[in-house]
């Protein structure tokens, strides 16, 4: 099993990367894809996200299963 990436900056410039739209908030952004409608990511802004937020945010992005 590959790592889960928890930077925050490297798993925001992946989802910009694969598409993603972001909508800046006061403490957490929120990232929409336009082609899987009903689908929101929400990303916090700390310098790096814990294993859990990291593996939910990849598993939400269909990086992992």
């Amino acid at each position: 099993m590959a790592a889960i990436e928890t930077s925050t900056s490297r798993v925001v410039a992946r989802l910009k990367r694969e598409g993603w739209i972001g909508r800046h908030g006061a403490s957490h952004d929120l990232y929409k894809h336009p082609g899987r409608p009903g689908l929101r990511i929400t990303v916090p802004r700390h310098r790096t996200l814990s294993p859990g937020v990291a593996r939910s945010i990849a598993k939400a992005a269909g990086w992992t299963e």
